[in-house]
């Protein structure tokens, strides 16, 4: 493997391992909502 496609799989894996952590830490980090989480507790309402 040459020096360029060497650079260029090196660039491409960092681009997505950085997508992938910037958004594993999104859904950490998410604020949980006001709605109930399961169909049972929803009953009362039409």
């Amino acid at each position: 493997m040459n020096t360029s496609a060497l650079i260029m799989m090196l660039v491409t894996e960092g681009i997505v391992i950085a997508f992938t952590g910037y958004f594993f830490y999104r859904v950490l980090t998410t604020k949980k909502h006001g709605e109930p989480d399961s169909f049972t507790e929803n009953d009362d309402q039409e």
